[in-house]
């Protein structure tokens, strides 16, 4: 998604004014449009044929130049691929060698062995330029057009040749008209000319080596490389600067200056040149169909044209608020990631292909569900849709069905599904047979889930006005913690034994070294499940457990121990601690930033709220490099003036409307600066964009930079948790605004 950096300037200081109109008040971001881009990709599977053109006309047709022929596009919307088939619109056209193609006057234009033709102004243009093997063309306004084979130069006009000439000792790659300096540029191999159009005079203006393709605008002439791209004046004809290296990819096939916005083609994606200097990359099925790029062009209705060896990436920009962006990821997650409730992936697909796809079950369904489901039950509160309640309806009997579909009082499973098939797809130590006929159940519920369910359910009993879902999320959290206070802060499974990760009692926490994220994470969590328990239930065993917790156990210290002592286990510790720190996790972030809810906003009191606010923004800033949306606005819930507020603006309206897992490369990239191995993982400076980045949950790293191509196009992700959470929760706590004029 690309940004108008105008606009994002614009809203900037838009969170200035307001604060200081508002001294004690959290900034508010103003929902206005912004640009958000996605992609419709045409693909082209015959093997042997080269793509080497593409342009389109006012009346919004794309046409292709092939080595076999004029092809154009079929099909083809977002998230469902079109082709590209033989033109046979225009029969006689079928019948010439076109060799290229051009817009002019939002007019296509061809090129074939006789002449320089089209069919706009009524098919009146037709002029023979005398090089059959003409490949290479440009025009004027006036449709004046310099025509080449690569050797020979040829001017026509008006069904004549106004000018012959030759490339001295060097191979003609492309040429395009200046107007204001009414001259043709012409770009070599090795050499760059300019030819003038009064005189046909021809001028060497450099020498150089692996010149690969060019565009001009009013002011410089950009001509790309085979390792970079340099710069020169129009006017003094000389090279500004050194040559461009830092950049997603060196190795250029295209350049294009649309709309004074340069567009590069690579042999690994495209870019654009945004205006504070760096690049928006567009690399991989997300955006192309190939990394191959051969051609760029200003396409229909503020689009641009990426052709490559595999096919056609159409990138589009529509204006949107991020409600607009909501509206579309709720019926993105609506039509295709409810499973019997739960908030789950489309899996299995193949490549790419929505259709394909089947609901998959997680070990995770518990929290991903838990997660948008706190999405909406805010969206509830801030709208009152009666749409959000029967979402918040569906999704809480979900939830509650895993306490009820295996026989352990107060445990919730993992996941349930339909008995039958569940077996052959995955391990039988997990699932279970259910009591109720014709239903699985999956074990060994982590605590990841526990957390999340306490965080939801704790929201939802506070926030929605409905009684009958008030009482049941309050008897969820009572039964569930109520299993966890009887069984001696573990959480028991079907076999009388504690899960792996459902462990909050003092032997099993205190027992990490204090560097060591689970002592911290184990605490923190623990107190937060108990407040929330008490303050719904006003259970005074829930308040005394805590309270015992954090002092006689240490809990409270452990909970404010500073983040930037977390790290590797000591050399003396035992072998489940060092396994246990042996990098950052970021699956703990996403347990701490869930559980901060019930810790700070179910205090006891003010003086252990003031404690928790401390802990919770010294997590926030170890977190700032990530610009994780969810981490900040979760923040915000402290009332802390400073929570990055422009950093989730931009999370939420940098990530990609397309969320199926495509192979992303970008560890090649040499715009970015990269960092040693490092405990937190963090593999360059800055955190990419969440468009130019593998699609993640909240649960991975942000600094990730490449996914593999084995898995590219197999799954699609829910908004539900990854988006919808973060935007309704900004929402809800006022630090975004609704949308304008609304």
């Amino acid at each position: 998604m690309r940004i108008n950096y105008t606009r994002l300037a614009y809203c900037f200081l838009t969170f200035l004014v307001l604060g200081s109109q508002k001294l004690k008040a959290q900034a508010v971001f103003q929902d206005k449009p912004f640009l958000q881009d996605y992609s419709v990709k045409y693909y082209f599977d015959k093997s042997g044929i080269n793509l080497t053109g593409v342009a389109s006309d006012r009346n919004g047709v794309i046409q292709v130049i092939s080595s076999e022929g004029l092809l154009r596009t079929a099909d083809g919307d977002f998230l469902h691929p079109g082709t590209l088939v033989p033109d046979q619109t225009n029969r006689p056209l079928k019948d010439m060698k076109l060799q290229a193609i051009g817009s002019y006057g939002q007019q296509i234009v061809y090129l074939d062995q006789k002449a320089v033709l089209s069919n706009a102004w009524a098919g009146k243009l037709y002029d023979e330029h005398q090089l059959p093997q003409a490949r290479i063309f440009a025009g004027t306004p006036a449709l004046t057009f310099l025509v080449s084979d690569g050797s020979a130069l040829h001017v026509v006009k008006d069904g004549k040749v106004l000018w012959k000439g030759s490339f001295p000792a060097d191979e003609v790659i492309a040429a395009h008209f200046q107007p204001a300096g009414n001259a043709f540029w012409i770009l070599g191999k090795k050499s760059v000319y300019t030819l003038s159009g009064v005189d046909f005079k021809l001028t060497k203006v450099l020498d150089g080596a692996g010149f690969t393709a060019f565009a001009l605008t009013t002011k410089k002439a950009i001509i790309g490389t085979n390792d970079g791209y340099l710069e020169l004046d129009v006017v003094s004809k000389k090279q500004i600067g050194a040559i461009h290296r830092k950049l997603p990819w060196t190795e250029i096939t295209a350049v294009v200056d649309v709309a004074g916005k340069l567009w590069f083609g690579t042999t690994k994606g495209a870019f654009s040149l945004r205006p504070d200097g760096k690049y928006d990359y567009y690399n991989g099925e997300r955006w192309l169909p190939g990394n191959q790029v051969t051609a760029i062009a200003e396409g229909p209705k503020n689009s641009i044209l990426i052709l490559t060896t595999e096919g056609l990436g159409k990138i589009c920009f529509k204006s949107m608020t991020l409600h607009d962006k909501a509206v579309f990821f709720d019926d993105q997650v609506r039509a295709r990631h409810i499973r019997n409730g739960f908030n789950a992936s489309l899996d299995r697909m193949q490549k790419g292909n929505l259709a394909t796809g089947y609901l998959s079950d997680s070990d995770n369904d518990g929290l991903w569900t838990s997660m948008y489901l706190a999405g909406e039950v805010f969206r509830y509160a801030v709208t009152k849709d009666k749409d959000a309640l029967q979402n918040c309806r569906e999704s809480l009997d979900a939830m509650e069905r895993l306490y009820t579909i295996n026989p352990v009082p107060g445990f919730p499973a993992r996941s349930f599904e339909r008995a039958g098939y569940i077996k052959q797809l995955h391990d039988s130590e997990r699932w279970q047979h259910s009591q109720q006929p014709g239903w699985d159940w999956k074990s060994t519920t982590s605590s990841d889930e526990i957390i999340g369910h306490i965080f939801v359910f704790g929201a939802m009993a506070e926030l929605v006005d409905d009684k009958n879902l008030q009482r049941r999320s309050i008897t969820l959290i009572d039964t569930v913690m109520s299993h966890i206070l009887s069984h001696d802060l573990y959480l028991i499974d079907f076999d009388g034994k504690p899960t792996m990760w459902g462990k909050w009692n003092p032997e099993y926490v205190n027992n990490f070294p204090i560097n060591v994220g689970d002592r911290k994470l184990n605490s923190s969590n623990i107190v937060a499940m108990l407040q929330t328990a008490y303050h719904f239930t006003k259970k005074e065993k829930y308040k005394k457990k805590a309270l015992e917790l954090m002092q006689k156990h240490g809990y409270l210290e452990n909970l404010m121990r500073p983040m930037s002592i977390i790290g590797k286990a000591p050399a003396d510790a035992d072998e489940h601690s060092k396994h246990m720190s042996d990098g950052w996790n970021h699956s703990d972030d996403e347990m701490y930033f869930v559980g901060y809810w019930g810790l700070y906003r179910y205090a006891f009191d003010d003086a252990l709220k003031a404690k928790y606010k401390k802990a919770i923004i010294d997590h926030w800033e170890v977190e700032r490099p990530e610009k994780d949306g969810a981490w900040n606005i979760f923040t915000a819930l402290t009332g802390t003036k400073n929570f990055d507020l422009p950093e989730a603006i931009w999370y939420l309206q940098q990530y990609p409307l397309d969320m199926i897992d495509w192979s992303i490369m970008n560890s090649h990239r040499k715009d970015i600066d990269t960092l040693a191995p490092n405990f937190r993982g963090q593999t360059t400076k800055e955190v990419l964009p969440p468009d130019e980045s593998p699609i993640q949950r909240h649960n991975s790293n942000t600094f990730t930079l490449d996914r593999s191509k084995g898995n590219s196009g197999t799954s699609e992700h829910s908004a539900g948790d990854i988006w919808l959470l973060p935007y309704w929760m900004g929402r809800y706590l006022g630090v975004i605004s609704a949308p304008a004029g609304k």
